[in-house]
């Protein structure tokens, strides 16, 4: 029987133990919070307005992506790689044809690589645009996020002249472009790399030399060099620690090794060394697209319609009954692969973006993986915050550039 003289006990929650014990704070930020660019909850441990320890919790927006591209022809997978990182779609596309390619032995055309090149460089500065107006907007900076989207839809007029889409653009294809380039794009694009350059001068005459800004962000968040390598960081948060790492030149693909360009690296691994990185990396965007339009044939295929994998045109006239029967097995069932594994890495935006994929020969995937960048990079949070003030964390989670859909896939 209870005992009702006797005092009922009080369970304490796990934060309210810690808080009793240790005398210390515990203080959930987000999931709704603005700042954590997305649904990521951080929890924090507080000595007064100092951080004793930070926890990202996440998980609140996974949807299963690599499941899902085990259960769907190779080809419908394309359009679910837009919605992992959605404010650079058009790389995600690439890295997940390229490794499908890759385990079926086919090489786009080289027209095609070139656009390919043009339109993922455009997708890291449409990505770095919304990265510098956010990162800005959380530390007090309106200013620069009205210019930063202001100019970012100059990108998306292109991608929605190339594709028809403007956020989830589905451009990349296996085999190259079915679509043709249309007349008026290299110009287009041309213009943007005309006038760009003019715009990343005023983002930086607005944040480079600002106090506030220098005092929000230098020294703020250090990861030295061989800490961001045992945390397997890559991307700006690795460079920005002065570790010369980048996809495009350690492993090239694509055309990428026909370019000249630079790898911007940091000196002093901290929130500023990485601004002024990824602002940099804006600028060598812009030269790698110039020459891509320098070297870029202006006529001849787009796609490896010669390949086996890859399905006939519509005006292409079946002769023969095979033809008649790629042309069935690929619109009815999909192409199948053969059997084998392959992984595949690019240079995202935000790091080394990598598809691994496992082929059983059917037209299904038997395993896909995706090594999202932000995903492992955010790992190295609870690092930098160590010792960190509370108002410190806002400018730690927009120096790791993370998006949740890409984070929770």
């Amino acid at each position: 029987m209870i005992d009702f003289t006797q005092p009922t006990p009080v369970l304490l929650s796990e934060e309210r133990q810690i808080t009793e014990t240790r005398r210390e704070l515990v203080l959930n930020m987000g999931p709704q919070h603005p700042s954590t660019h997305g649904v990521l909850r951080v929890r924090l441990t507080l000595e007064g307005e100092t951080v004793v320890a930070c926890d990202p919790v996440i998980g609140y927006l996974h949807r299963g992506v690599e499941k899902l591209g085990e259960s769907h022809r190779y080809a419908q997978f394309v359009p679910w790689t837009d919605r992992t990182d959605y404010v650079a779609a058009p790389s995600n596309n690439l890295g997940y044809v390229l490794a499908v390619e890759k385990l079926c032995g086919i090489e786009a055309p080289e027209r095609a690589q070139y656009w390919r090149m043009i339109m993922a460089e455009l997708a890291r500065i449409a990505s770095h645009l919304v990265w510098l107006g956010t990162h800005a907007l959380d530390i007090g900076a309106l200013s620069v996020s009205l210019y930063t989207f202001r100019d970012r839809e100059l990108i998306l007029d292109i991608f929605e002249k190339f594709c028809g889409a403007r956020l989830t653009t589905n451009m990349m294809e296996i085999g190259g472009f079915s679509r043709k380039i249309p007349p008026e794009l290299p110009e287009m694009v041309r213009d943007f790399c005309r006038y760009f350059p003019k715009a990343i001068r005023e983002y930086e005459d607005l944040l480079t030399e600002n106090p506030i800004w220098l005092a929000r962000t230098k020294g703020v968040g250090i990861v030295e060099p061989e800490v961001a390598i045992n945390y397997s960081l890559t991307g700006a948060c690795l460079r920005g620690s002065g570790v010369n790492y980048d996809v495009r030149k350690a492993m090239p693909y694509l055309l990428y090794d026909r370019i000249d360009f630079e790898v911007p690296l940091g000196t002093h691994g901290d929130v500023y060394d990485r601004y002024l990185v990824r602002v940099e990396e804006m600028r060598q965007s812009i030269r790698i697209i110039e020459q891509c339009l320098d070297q870029v044939p202006t006529d001849g295929p787009l796609m490896a319609y010669e390949s086996n994998y890859v399905i006939p045109p519509h005006e292409t006239v079946m002769t023969t009954a095979e033809d008649m029967q790629r042309h069935f097995i690929w619109v009815i069932k999909g192409f199948s692969p053969p059997k084998g594994e392959v992984y595949q890495a690019i240079e995202h935006s935000k790091g080394e973006l990598g598809y691994y994929i496992v082929s059983d020969g059917s037209p299904i995937p038997y395993r896909l993986r995706i090594r999202s960048p932000d995903f492992v990079n955010l790992q190295s949070l609870p690092y930098m915050a160590q010792g960190a003030m509370l108002a410190d964390v806002v400018a730690l989670i927009g120096t790791i550039d993370i998006v949740l859909g890409s984070v929770d896939r």
